[in-house]
């Protein structure tokens, strides 16, 4: 049976306190890992900044539909409440 991979969360108490706050589990290991990588502040405070390509990289990675027919804001809306 092949193994499958699990995802680590990297600073836990920060997973917990968003899971406490009613953050979806996938956005809190987000949160938190991006954190531990120093690069929370890439994907929240300088979305704007971001091209409208960027943002539909990002918006690929993570899941969101319709992507392709939102506005550079829509996308940047979408980012921040995913």
């Amino acid at each position: 049976m092949p193994r499958t991979k699990t995802p680590q969360i990297k600073k836990p108490d920060t997973y917990e306190a968003l899971r406490d706050k009613g953050e979806s589990k996938e956005k809190a290991a987000r949160i938190a890992n991006a954190q531990a990588a120093g690069t929370v502040d890439h994907r929240s405070n300088k979305l704007d900044e971001r091209s409208k390509d960027d943002l539909l990289s990002e918006a690929k990675e993570i899941g969101i539909k319709g992507r392709h027919k939102m506005t550079k804001s829509e996308l940047i809306k979408e980012i921040r409440n995913h």
